[in-house]
């Protein structure tokens, strides 16, 4: 996936797009006869060449994209530059992403209508059938080692997360069960309280644990033990405290944000949590949806569903069909949204370094998972150099942004790893 930036043929591309003002690998502003002659005596613009490097030799994580489920709305080669969605090959190389976490999301309905096992079983036959197709341009990881040696294949690694621990069910064996599929963390819930804790998205009265289940508890041993990552977005804060004094390894917040910028969504982590989170060696990897990043999005996107939901029910109109997304639509029409801006997701790995320190933020972007809440300046998997960029000027050095990219996150996944195994020798021992 590499290549080199001496070749001409993608240097000046890259450079005139970022010269223009515009995200890397999607063909906005214009460029000029001049640029490249302007670059060499430009601070800024060596800046930007400067994103550019890193965003081609640094390895970039990103530990939350919605791939699989986008497809269940008809598949595409995503091996290919597609016309929908945010993310493919073509864009992710543009964009220097070398590991894109899978979710493998599994929605709370299938708590109710069962089957939640099937359907990630089945996302997961997705992951693996995108890599068969396009073996040259994809591969599967389940360690950070196999990430490095598919980088330096000239490969992106798609290593999976599930997203809800519904398809555990209530069977301990199945943590094991989608370990050996290569499941590499499991966010403990959705937007439903399920059989492992509580969500963050219910009321608190409606709470069923109080955080976490007796079988939760279980779960979150038997991740450490496997040395799969505990994943603590959307869990409730009662939840998230109850795992932090029981894991005995780090764990991440796959695609969260601060809550100190939206106060009362408790989807995003406070800065207590944050800092308890730090204390346990985790990492919070930001979520780039707009929702996440300002109380405008968030007042929003909440003033839009009682809104449209108010109307669905007086004219009787059912979820999902055409009819509410027409309804939807014509509400953001008279409406527009309030798009959050890349200097938002700036502001939020700013909050995070000055709380605790530049090791333990990362990104989780929820890209193909926010629909088109997604900033201006970070539109799709192309525009990373765009953030890198934004860091840079902020004044973040190289090895700050090399940990904000992926080694923080590494370094996590790599503890997991360690403490498995001194787990897994410890019950050698025993028996």
């Amino acid at each position: 996936m590499r290549f080199p930036l001496k070749t001409l043929f993608l240097l000046v591309p890259l450079v005139l797009l970022l010269v223009a003002g515009g995200p890397v690998g999607c063909g906005a502003g214009e460029t000029t006869e001049t640029a490249l002659g302007d670059l060499a005596t430009s601070d800024v613009e060596n800046l930007r060449l400067k994103a550019i490097d890193l965003a081609q030799r640094t390895l970039i994580v990103d530990t939350h994209i919605d791939v699989p489920y986008r497809m269940t709305d008809g598949m595409e080669d995503v091996s290919q530059r597609t016309d929908g969605g945010d993310f493919d090959f073509v864009r992710a190389q543009e964009g220097g992403l070398d590991a894109p976490f899978m979710s493998i999301y599994v929605p709370a309905s299938y708590q109710e209508t069962g089957g939640a096992k099937t359907f990630a079983d089945e996302l997961i036959d997705m992951v693996e059938t995108i890599v068969a197709g396009a073996p040259d341009k994809f591969a599967l990881a389940r360690n950070p080692a196999d990430l490095e040696a598919n980088r330096a294949a000239g490969r992106i690694s798609l290593p999976m997360g599930m997203e809800n621990g519904a398809p555990v069910e209530d069977d301990l064996r199945n943590v094991a069960y989608f370990f050996d599929r290569g499941i590499r963390y499991i966010t403990l819930t959705h937007s439903k309280n399920n059989q492992i804790c509580d969500s963050s998205y219910e009321p608190p009265d409606q709470r069923t644990w109080g955080g976490l289940s007796p079988f939760g508890r279980d779960v979150v041993r038997e991740m450490n033990r496997l040395g799969m990552m505990v994943d603590v977005s959307h869990i409730s804060d009662d939840a998230f405290h109850q795992v932090m004094d029981l894991t005995a390894a780090p764990v991440i917040a796959s695609h969260s944000s601060a809550r100190g910028f939206t106060p009362g969504f408790e989807r995003n982590m406070d800065d207590d949590m944050i800092r308890a989170l730090a204390n346990n060696g985790g990492v919070i990897q930001i979520n780039f949806g707009s929702t996440f990043l300002t109380s405008e999005a968030n007042a929003y996107s909440r003033t839009r569903r009682r809104t449209v939901g108010d109307q669905m029910r007086k004219q009787g109109i059912e979820v999902g069909s055409d009819e509410a997304r027409a309804l939807s639509e014509r509400y953001k029409e008279a409406n527009p949204y309030p798009f959050a801006t890349i200097d938002d997701v700036v502001e939020h790995i700013d909050h995070v370094v000055q709380l605790v320190g530049v090791d333990h933020v990362g990104l989780g972007s929820d890209f193909d998972g926010v629909g088109d809440s997604l900033p201006e300046g970070l539109k799709d998997v192309s525009y990373y150099p765009n953030l890198i960029h934004k860091l840079l000027e902020k004044g973040y050095s190289e090895a700050d942004v090399e940990k904000i990219l992926s080694g923080n996150l590494m370094r996590v996944w790599r503890e997991v790893e360690r403490v498995a195994s001194e787990l897994q020798a410890r019950d050698s021992e025993a028996a």
